[in-house]
């Protein structure tokens, strides 16, 4: 005879489901981090292999890019394990893009696409991660308001 007992298939650690908004406003942040750091690699290795006009410029230009793809990768990681922290980094790289995008739209040719998709990719972030079922999940408390006050 079996021993065995019939079990949810869920794991009980694993607590309430994650809001699909929370992956997809996740992926958005990991799609800049990874756009960010694939940028400095180029950079990087046009600046030591390359001509460019100002090989430390470039180099410097590359390790900036590289250290900043990394701030949207650990908020990308936090809110796909729904961590209260990782909703500031977040909304700073969203916020940070969109001068980004408003300049690439102002430039002329393949930029301005490319623009127009940052714009897109940051305030659809932006709105997710405002939403206040985002907030919810993420165990995030809003102002505590004081009974007769």
């Amino acid at each position: 005879m079996s021993t065995q007992q019939n079990t949810p298939s869920s794991s009980p650690s694993a607590g309430p489901e994650k809001p699909g908004r929370i992956a997809l406003v996740a992926a958005l942040n990991a799609l800049e981090g990874a756009a960010l750091v694939i940028g400095g690699i180029y950079m990087l290795v046009m600046g030591l292999l390359g001509s460019p006009d100002s090989p430390q410029q470039a180099e410097m230009g590359g390790l900036t890019l590289l250290v900043l793809g990394l701030i949207p990768l650990f908020a990308a990681r936090g809110l796909l394990l729904r961590r209260s922290w990782s909703r500031g980094p977040a909304l700073i790289t969203q916020i940070m893009a969109l001068p980004v995008a408003w300049t690439l739209l102002r430039a002329q040719g393949a930029l301005i696409p490319v623009g127009i998709a940052l714009a897109v990719v940051a305030v659809t972030a932006l709105v997710l991660l405002l939403s206040p079922a985002t907030t919810q999940a993420l165990g995030i408390r809003g102002p505590r308001t004081t009974p007769g006050a």
